[in-house]
């Protein structure tokens, strides 16, 4: 049933157009680019968040009368999809490198079409209202031109450039990968000590360097240490020995970088296999030696060891080491180990010919857009973080040896120096006549074989997808700058700075004018979801399971930017609160006039509270319930106003199941059922019908579609709940009916209490006195209906009165409040004499437990001989069993003194 209404629901927002930006009705736009997940994936926890906040955004602020715009797309995600396809391929029989380039990526463009939509149906089925008829695709054609563009611009400016450089190598991939591709773990490794021997010293001159990778002692190229450190300081300036590399001598040199409390305060500097030692050498000057091919297997430069895999090499080289009495001792160690995110395999530093961008000028501007206030970043703590990583960024390597993606705009003259001579261009025909132009008819050339990194298209996604660099698309004019990106806070250096800085630098303005970042979604215990700790929640059945309302829901609970863990206990809760909404509901229907019953809907809805006078006439429960809703709506949408989901969430939670439903829904059915009053209960179904209408309202932009389901129950409704008019705020409140109704509250929360205590049987029906001051008994003896139904009282025996009554000494006493009492006569609710033999019986009892307990405390060689945690447990016991029986004994004296009189 759920599903069809799901279905019904989206298919009739999107085709009646609800989903698309009216600029029509004229207003700030308010717009958000959805971050574009891998057209390779399917929806995890994580696809689920971003699309229940950003849907939560978009369905408000298009309620608030604005135009907006929810624009989706998905990534070409080259390293993902192109490792898709060649597991596909292989199941076939074929490598990839048995097609051409267009071969191949003829076929990843078919699997494409036919399984790239994967991850947009199941995004809808989330309920996103998106702008469907606007999805984009990063490898579009608008897109794809924007890509060459925008390389094309930069390099104008100087700000790319070619090189040879460390960078994060996949040797299975076959390419460089960013540094959000690289995931560390922690694993168990070794750390080896090694002699170097001092050129020209005695036996006894040597160092000793620890170090967990010696298979890359072939790069070594230096060997320092601290300058501060005096158990070296004759050796600086002299020469080592590299082992095993017959005799090849580097120098000893000093740099504060070494830690003299590391291993033995000795470090090898292989700058070509190693982000520190590489930043080291590039300070110093030193030469720089690679020792490793692009498959991990080590090259010419390791001698004997040449074509043998790094790991293999390791083991074989410490070997030889203990051979030739190099070797000091290996200890075991806890490694931090770069592995490939896609591919899992161990990501070698390795220094390789790329394309990089100069990132210094374009931070410094993004740096500003923060300063100034241009760009808001939500939770304000991460403004640290991203200015951070802004003050001290690197250049960006751009390009990745891939089939799949944006092929680099760049091409090379057959017969030149790839260094010395390439044409930028927009296409091939461009670049031809360039060359033609500069090297004459019979040139001839061939395009890097490159691709730009995924990250980089993505850099563009704000304005790519709203037509730039044509400024005059109507999109581009209406929608840029777009209004909030929100994302993951991990990603926040990766993808958001990188769009703020192209974004500044392209159109000159901050893409967007708010960054949201939520926080990761983990298990119930904290921990990261994981397939190898078995403990991923899958969306898909979660909302099987628990329905998408309970699934949003249960997600938009949560503090911007903290992490938030998913336990089923609060899925089973929230599918609870969307049972307790739906069953409010289907109570209200049934409790409405008839839909042809056109006179008494007239009158139902003739109904208005928007003034001051309208909520003073109404009876206590209706005024309180109004002026709490008029509130609520203040509060949320102060909330929502300021990105504070989770606190929205909880206010509609608390005020729907808290007030309305187990308060004013129980309250209204004196009014409602046999009240004999017409005017009553008309306006009784009317504050009903209000209140529920608004909290469908309030609630829709998280619970779509039970929320809508409810609302195009409700007879004579003008337009879908997704397009009706936000609430209305600054609603008259008439405070003095809070005060008086929580009194009321207070007087059956006694009554219940006591019931409770004296475990009366539920259906019984007993007496009470209230006792109050006249101004109080005045609106209280009014709800003497209401303060019967819900105390379960004899409402032929309920009396009000300024005095005591009769029977009080006789009677429980309940103090509801300062000048509102009552009394229950103890005789309504149970048989005197059977409680007191009752209490009696259990008195002796647990005195009898608190004796033996008091025995073991009174027992040194317990107190002095058990675990500290037992001796504290059996103090804690003992306390509250004294507790338990001083409230025994009073409750025992209270019921025989009764007795006696």
């Amino acid at each position: 049933m759920w599903e069809c209404m799901k279905r019904r629901h989206r298919e009739r927002w999107e085709s009646q157009g609800f989903f698309k930006p009216n600029v029509d009705r004229g207003g700030d736009p308010f717009v958000i680019p959805m971050p574009p997940p891998n057209v390779t994936g399917s929806l995890h926890m994580g696809h689920a968040m971003f699309v229940t906040l950003e849907d939560i955004m978009i369905r408000y602020f298009r309620m608030k009368g604005r135009p907006t715009l929810w624009l989706p797309g998905t990534d070409h995600a080259g390293i993902a999809t192109q490792l898709v396809v060649e597991k596909m391929l292989a199941a076939e029989g074929v490598k990839r490198t048995d097609l051409t380039r267009e071969e191949f990526t003829t076929r990843v463009w078919e699997w494409k079409e036919k399984y790239g939509g994967t991850i947009t149906n199941q995004i809808k089925r989330l309920g996103a209202s998106c702008d469907w008829s606007r999805e984009r695709f990063t490898l579009d054609e608008q897109l794809s031109r924007a890509v060459v563009e925008a390389f094309i611009r930069l390099h104008e400016k100087g700000l790319i450039y070619q090189g040879s450089y460390l960078v994060n190598w996949s040797p299975n991939l076959q390419t460089a990968v960013s540094d959000l591709e690289v995931e560390y773990s922690e694993e168990p490794g070794n750390l080896y000590f090694i002699k170097y021997r001092v050129a020209g010293g005695s036996r006894d001159d040597f160092m000793t360097i620890a170090t967990t990778r010696p298979e890359t002692l072939f790069g070594d190229v230096a060997i320092a240490v601290n300058p501060e450190d005096e158990r070296y300081a004759k050796y600086v300036g002299r020469l080592a020995i590299v082992p095993l590399t017959f005799g090849r001598h580097v120098p000893i040199i000093a740099d504060r970088y070494v830690d003299p409390e590391f291993g033995t305060g000795v470090l090898k500097i292989s700058p070509g296999h190693d982000q520190n030692d590489y930043h080291i050498a590039r300070k110093l000057g030193l030469p720089i030696l690679n020792v490793m091919n692009k498959d991990g297997t080590l090259n010419d430069v390791a001698g004997l060891y040449s074509g043998m895999d790094r790991f293999e090499a390791r083991d074989k080289l410490w070997a030889e080491l203990v051979e030739t009495n190099l070797a000091v001792k290996k200890e075991p160690y806890t490694l931090r180990v770069p592995r490939s995110q896609r591919g899992g395999e161990v990501i070698e530093p390795l220094i390789s010919k790329q394309w990089f961008v100069t990132m210094e000028p374009l931070a410094e501007r993004a740096l500003d857009a923060v300063e100034k206030g241009q760009l808001v970043i939500l939770p304000e703590r991460f403004e640290k973080i991203y200015n951070n990583w802004l003050t001290n960024i690197k250049d960006w390597c751009i390009s990745r040896q891939l089939w799949w993606g944006h092929r680099i705009p760049v091409w090379y003259i057959v017969g030149k120096k790839c260094e010395e001579d390439y044409i930028v261009a927009r296409n091939a025909e461009d670049a031809l006549s360039k060359a033609q132009e500069k090297y004459g008819k019979s040139v001839e050339i061939y395009q890097d074989p490159d691709v730009l990194d995924t990250w980089f298209s993505s850099a563009l996604w704000p304005f790519s997808t709203l037509g730039w660099p044509d400024l005059s698309r109507e999109d581009f004019k209406n929608f840029y700058p777009t209004t909030v990106l929100e994302t993951g806070h991990d990603i926040l250096f990766f993808w958001v700075a990188r769009m703020v800085m192209m974004g500044i630098e392209f159109t000159g303005t901050v893409p967007f004018s708010h960054v949201y970042l939520h926080g990761l979604i983990r298990d119930s215990e904290g921990r990261k979801m994981s397939k190898s700790l078995g403990n991923v929640i899958d969306p898909l059945d979660t909302m099987k399971e628990y329905g998408t309302d309970a699934l949003r829901f249960t997600l938009c609970m949560g503090t911007a930017g903290q992490d938030i863990n998913l336990s089923t206990e609060r899925l089973t809760s929230n599918k609870a609160f969307t049972n307790k909404l739906w069953n409010a509901g289907k109570f209200l229907l049934q409790n409405m006039p008839d839909r042809s019953d056109f006179t008494a809907w007239d009158l139902l809805l003739a109904n208005k509270f928007d003034s001051e006078a309208s909520l003073e006439k109404l009876p206590l429960p209706e005024s309180w319930v109004v002026t709490g809703l008029h509130e609520l709506i203040d509060r949320v949408s102060t909330s929502y106003d300021k990105f504070y989901f989770g606190d929205a969430a909880r206010e509609i939670y608390d005020f729907f199941w808290g007030q309305f439903a187990d308060w004013y829904i129980e309250s209204s059915k004196t009014r409602l059922y046999h009240s004999g009053d017409g005017s009553a209960s008309n306006m009784t179904q009317s504050v009903l019908l209000y209140v529920f209408e608004n909290i469908l309202k309030l609630l829709h932009p998280f619970m779509p579609f039970v929320t809508e389901e409810l609302w195009q129950a409700l007879p004579y409704r003008k337009h879908a709940l997704i397009v009706a008019p936000w609430p209305t705020t600054d609603l008259p409140k008439n405070l003095l009916s809070i005060k008086r109704f929580q009194n009321l509250q207070s007087l059956i929360r006694g009554i219940r209490n006591v019931r409770a205590e004296y475990s009366v049987e539920p259906a019984k029906r007993i007496s009470a006195s209230v006792v109050a001051t006249a101004d109080v008994l005045e609106y209280i003896s009014k709800e003497k209906k209401v303060l019967a139904l819900l105390s379960k009282l004899d409402s032929e025996n309920v009396r009000f009165t300024e005095s005591l009554p009769c029977d009080a000494n006789q009677s429980v006493h309940i103090v509801a409040e300062e000048g509102l009492e009552a009394y229950l006569p103890l005789a309504d609710m149970v048989d005197v004499s059977e409680e007191v033999k009752r209490l009696s019986k259990r008195l002796s009892k647990m005195q009898t437990e608190y004796d033996a307990l008091l025995a073991r405390l009174n027992s040194p060689s317990f107190v002095e001989k058990a675990p500290e945690d037992i001796v504290r447990g059996v103090r804690e016991k003992a306390s509250e069993a004294e507790e338990k029986i001083s409230l025994t004994k009073n409750r025992l004296s209270f019921l025989q003194s009764t007795v006696s009189t």
